[in-house]
């Protein structure tokens, strides 16, 4: 073999080695693309959910998985209770459960009740349900109490009887779901509070604390037969009467809260009476000074009238002598009374001693 050939050779090696190389990258190229295909697809297309929900013998067509999946929504949770409603024979479409899920309801929690009541014999449609879902009450635990009552325990109530004693009850209420007046109507509260309404009103019309003591049924039949359930979303089974306690005698603490108050008044009245009295002794005592200034005055004005008597010659000396004797007599005589009263303020006590 010539050295000629051998270079042909080896130069034919090459290209064929070449080819083979760029084919190599190309069947690569095509690998890697064909699985980033089937990644998009599959992000897109929940595939094994399609299969799953024709296995269910639901059909699903693959343009409303891929609009699910532009709008943002999981499929599984539409497709999922969707074969859940037609297994149990309800016919609802794909698209209203779409329209409630994105309405922000909870779609699971709606055929679930759907369910519960066409196995409950209770009729409810979807447009129902949907509804009460979305006013934010749980339609599940609506048909559930529909079925199963409820019972609920009020708390504790003070009434007072005519006679004045305090009594505590309470009740147990039992009450049923109703589906027609479950939107717009009112709640637990509701039925709390007028339930506790109708125990004040009848054991405040009681004569004595001891006939409802006695009869405790009273008071369930009085208020059930109020109507209490009017207005609400439940429908009263019946009122029963728990417990009846004997509270406080607010008659009597009410009387001895007014025999204070009155106590209080006369007090503040004879207190009122007694300052004036002081006021009018303040005011005789003040009169009396006045009076001792007015005579302690007059007495000043002799002295100058008799002198003026003098200088005028209306009284004589011969009277005025005459005067000064009457006058000297009638101390003498004052003097002699004064002598005569004992002075001894000796007690019988002292004496003893």
């Amino acid at each position: 073999m010539s050295v000629q050939s051998i270079l042909l050779s080896a130069l034919a090696f090459n290209q064929y080695a070449n080819q083979n190389e760029t084919s190599i990258i190309w069947i690569v190229g095509l690998f890697i693309l064909a699985i980033i295909l089937v990644a998009v697809f599959l992000r897109f297309v929940p595939l094994g959910l399609w299969v799953t929900s024709l296995a269910a013998g639901v059909h699903v067509s693959i343009g409303s998985l891929i609009g699910m999946r532009l709008r943002r929504i999981q499929p599984k949770r539409l497709v999922d209770p969707l074969i859940k409603a037609r297994k149990a024979g309800i016919n609802v479409t794909l698209s209203k459960l779409e329209t409630h899920f994105l309405a922000g309801g909870n779609v699971d929690r709606v055929i679930n009740a759907l369910i519960a009541a066409q196995r409950s014999n209770i009729e409810m449609p979807f447009e129902k349900a949907s509804a009460i879902d979305l006013a934010g009450r749980d339609v599940l635990q609506a048909v559930q109490m529909s079925v199963t009552p409820k019972v609920i325990e009020t708390p504790i109530v003070a009434a007072i009887a005519k006679d004045g004693i305090e009594l505590r009850a309470k009740a147990r209420v039992t009450v049923r779901t109703n589906i027609e007046r479950l939107v717009g109507g009112a709640g637990e509260e509701t039925i709390i509070a007028r339930v506790g309404e109708g125990i004040v009103t009848t054991v405040g019309s009681s004569e004595t604390h001891k006939q409802v003591l006695e009869n405790p049924d009273l008071i369930s039949q009085t208020v059930l037969n109020k109507g209490l359930d009017a207005g609400t979303a439940y429908e009263i089974l019946s009122i029963d009467i728990a417990d009846v306690d004997v509270g406080r005698n607010v008659g009597a603490q009410l009387q001895m809260d007014q025999a204070e108050a009155d106590r209080r008044i006369a007090q503040a009245r004879a207190e009122e009476r007694r300052a004036m009295a002081v006021a009018h002794e303040q005011e005789m005592k003040a009169s009396v000074q006045e009076m001792r200034a007015r005579v302690v005055e007059a007495e000043a004005e002799v002295p100058k009238a008799l002198a003026a008597a003098l200088r005028e010659g209306r009284l004589g000396v011969m009277d005025y002598y005459q005067m000064q004797n009457v006058a000297a007599d009638t101390s003498m005589r004052e003097g002699i009374a004064k002598a005569s009263i004992p002075t001894s303020s000796t007690t019988p006590d002292d004496t003893r001693k």
